[in-house]
Formats: structure tokens, C-alpha cells, sequence
């Protein structure tokens, strides 16, 4: 068999292995969050926008929701002012929401959509402030005080940082089945009107439980969630996740990834997916490969 021959019977086995997980996921919605290293290497982006093109050409429906932090951080550095964080969570003043819209909204969304559009693809983006698509209350944090004479808890204002209080997918909806692909920045309106910067894992979450998604994939900068002796684990159901969490053996930055894959598969998404964004076309092998590059976690206890 000749090189070239042998080339071709590769790729044809590969297109093989896909069919039947095209088959089964075409018509079905796909909540990606995007983020980590797959945001900022060029060859990373690149792969991220062919899978989504790809994705949606074969009849799956994706929706992106992307973070930013370290461009939102670069523009405060720029403009001089400060970057403070408390518990992992970005203290938000009014005008470094100012910062977080314009880098969210509008660089890093606006550069997403590109990118997708350039490869093929029909993006559209928007932020949650867009047709009302997510409302947010501010996000009220309690930390324990140090001091063992101070019996209550110590409450901490991160300013305009939010939590998901509702969200209406009517948008998103009329992009999906007009054949576009929304590109989603975290960005929340209150009642009275402010802008709330939200945790994109939470808002890729909520947005897939309320869609009933097929699936939630994280992009993360690791395997995926290792055991205590560092293999990879995969395949788990809610049960399994939660009994991992009380052991210790999920801890520290997994812990808000994991909750969100739970809250999402505990509310009706047939599975949630935390896969390496290092690896190129990491969503596609995910997606339609039996051996995936990720933990997948299964909605159910079996």
C-alpha cells in the first residue's frame, strides 16, 4: 500500500469513527465555553473556529460563551489602575466595568466572531445586556473573619460582579434556526439597569440548562480531572463527581468547573465535558472520537 493510499484509508476510518456520533448529535445544541490557552495561541484559535464551522455544517448546533480575564487585565494595566482580586474573583468598580464591557463586549467578542467568520462560519455576537438575553443581581460574598472574638461573617462588596438571576434564550433561539452561531460575552444587566461581569463558567452553564443542551464543554488548560494519582477520569455520573468532591480528591480552581458541570447535567444536559483546550481540535475529537481528550460527566446516578 502506498503512502498516499495509506493517508487516504486513515482519514476514511477517521470520517468512519465520526459518522455515528454525527448522526446522533445533528439538531442538537452544543454550549461551548471558550477560554484559557485555546483564546490566545494563534494555531489554538484557528482549530477552535474549523471544529465550530465544522460542527455547524454537519447540523450541530453550537453556542459560544467566552471569558477574558487576562485581556481585561492587560487594558486596566495599560490604563493604570489596578488589578484586585478576592477569593479568584475580580473586584469590579464602575469604572473598571466600563473596562470589563469594553474588552468583552467589544475586543474579544468582536475578535471571536471574526475568527469563526473567517473560516466559514456565520457568528453573531452578543453580550447578556443583548435582548435581554441574561439578567444578574450583584453577587454577595461572605468570608469567616480570622479573628475568633468576631462571630459573624465578614461580607465582601466585589462591586459590579453578578450571578445569573434569570435568562431569556429567545435570541439566542432565532440565531440558532436562522443558521447563525451565537458568540455570547458574560456580561449581565440588573433590575435597576447596571452592568454585572459573571464568571463565564457559570453563564456557559446556565445558558446550557435553560437550552436542555445536548452538552457542555469547558476549555480548560489541563487533562481534564485526575484522580490522586493523576490519571485522567472519565466517564462519571453525578453521584461519582460528588462523592470526589467530598473526598478531597477535587479541590482548589476544579471546584467551580466541576459545580458548574453538575448543576447542568442535575438539571437536564445530557452530559458536560471538561477537555483540554491545549489540544488542537480538542471539541472535535471530544465530539466525535471514542477515546475523547476530556472527563465526561454523565447526568444520572448510573
Amino acid at each position: 500500500m502506498s503512502l498516499n493510499t495509506q493517508n487516504a484509508t486513515h482519514i476514511a476510518q477517521v470520517l468512519t469513527e465520526a459518522l455515528p456520533y454525527i448522526q446522533r448529535f445533528s439538531g442538537k445544541t452544543l454550549v461551548i465555553k471558550y477560554g484559557g490557552n485555546a483564546m490566545v495561541d494563534e494555531d489554538l484559535k484557528n482549530s477552535f473556529a474549523r471544529d465550530v464551522v465544522l460542527l455547524k455544517a454537519v447540523g450541530i448546533n453550537p453556542v459560544i460563551v467566552h471569558g477574558g480575564g487576562p485581556q481585561i487585565g492587560d487594558l486596566l494595566e495599560r490604563v493604570g489602575k489596578e488589578s484586585r482580586f478576592i477569593d479568584g474573583m475580580r473586584v469590579t468598580d464602575r469604572e473598571t466595568m466600563d473596562i470589563v464591557e469594553m474588552v468583552l463586549g467589544g475586543q474579544v467578542n468582536k475578535s471571536i466572531v471574526n475568527l469563526v467568520n473567517n473560516h466559514g462560519g456565520r457568528a453573531v455576537g452578543l453580550t447578556g445586556k443583548d435582548g435581554s438575553l441574561i439578567y444578574a443581581e450583584k453577587l454577595h460574598v461572605s468570608r469567616d473573619s480570622d479573628d475568633p472574638a468576631v462571630q459573624a461573617s465578614e461580607v465582601i462588596d466585589l462591586g459590579h460582579v453578578g450571578k445569573v438571576s434569570s435568562i431569556d434564550t429567545s435570541v439566542i433561539d432565532m440565531l440558532i434556526h436562522s443558521d447563525f452561531i451565537p458568540v455570547i460575552a458574560p456580561i449581565g444587566v440588573g433590575k435597576d439597569g447596571e452592568s454585572y461581569n459573571i464568571n463565564a463558567d457559570l453563564v456557559a452553564g446556565k445558558i446550557a440548562e435553560v437550552l436542555q443542551a445536548e452538552k457542555l464543554i469547558l476549555l480548560t488548560n489541563t487533562p481534564g480531572l485526575l484522580d490522586a494519582d493523576g490519571r485522567l477520569l472519565t466517564g462519571l455520573n453525578a453521584k461519582q463527581v460528588s462523592d470526589l468532591v467530598d473526598e478531597g480528591v477535587i479541590y482548589g480552581g476544579m471546584l467551580p468547573k466541576i459545580g458548574c458541570a453538575l448543576d447542568a447535567v442535575q438539571a437536564g444536559v445530557t452530559s458536560a465535558h471538561i477537555i483540554d483546550g491545549r489540544v488542537q481540535h480538542a471539541v472535535l475529537l471530544e465530539m466525535f472520537t471514542d477515546e475523547g481528550v476530556g472527563t465526561l460527566i454523565r447526568g444520572g446516578a448510573r
